[in-house]
């Protein structure tokens, strides 16, 4: 897999494990605020070797509980091998993905080689593609949300842009989910986006980070659609 980040140590990435993470170059949107530029542009082609991480994983057996793999889009690079020695060293594995892949998510999930997926959810049907500056096949990433819902631990997540994500719009994503689901989906996570000053389209820049008491309006408005909802600042 082409490993751009290498994060020995995470506290937040996986809920409740001590994990390292991964973070692999290449997307297939281009989504204005994301502050991953570095992934999406790939404009360096020096990767972490799978071995480097192998070795690492191997002496730290009895310290970590897991890895998260996130990008960028982890499944555009898929390695299923890398996966397997990650899981024979008896590590969980978590993966952040855009869900645009299916049919890998599905192999990973027979295979047993994903233990947590987090999707992520970028706006209503309407504005999707406007959001990610892509073409997007719904029957795709509907498929994909089925899927997750099959495992134990899975997680749907919206980045919130206030200004461009209304309260409106996170209903219609609330019910949209469930019923694409046919019920109350897990989880879903409500995330505050966050001006690094280093994104993908420079005039989201001048947006400032969203308040949490903003998320918290959000959270009150579709508590009932999932069995948690969370956020995240």
């Amino acid at each position: 897999m082409k490993i751009k980040g290498f994060q020995k140590l995470s506290l937040i990435d996986y809920p409740g494990k001590l994990v390292c993470s991964l973070f692999v170059v290449e997307c297939n949107f281009k989504c204005g605020f994301c502050h991953n530029p570095e992934l999406v542009l790939n404009n360096d082609k020096n990767y972490y070797p799978e071995k480097k991480i192998l070795d690492f994983l191997e002496k730290r057996k009895n310290h970590l509980e897991g890895v998260c793999i996130s990008g960028g889009e982890p499944l555009l690079n898929l390695n299923k091998d890398f996966l397997k020695k990650i899981k024979e060293l008896g590590y969980l594995i978590k993966i952040d993905t855009n869900a645009m892949f299916p049919e890998k998510i599905k192999e990973l999930i027979d295979e047993k080689l994903v233990d947590y997926l987090a999707i992520d959810i970028k706006s209503n049907k309407k504005n999707y593609e406007k959001i990610t500056n892509s073409k997007v096949d719904f029957d795709k990433l509907e498929k994909s949300i089925k899927l997750a819902s099959l495992l134990d631990d899975y997680e749907f997540r919206t980045t919130i842009i206030k200004g461009i994500h209304t309260k409106e719009e996170l209903k219609e994503i609330a019910i949209w989910l469930n019923k694409i689901i046919g019920k109350k989906p897990k989880k879903f996570c409500l995330q505050g986006f966050k001006n690094t000053g280093n994104l993908l389209d420079k005039s989201f820049e001048d947006i400032k980070d969203t308040s949490k008491d903003f998320l918290i309006e959000l959270k009150d408005l579709i508590k009932d659609y999932f069995e948690e909802v969370v956020v995240r600042v």
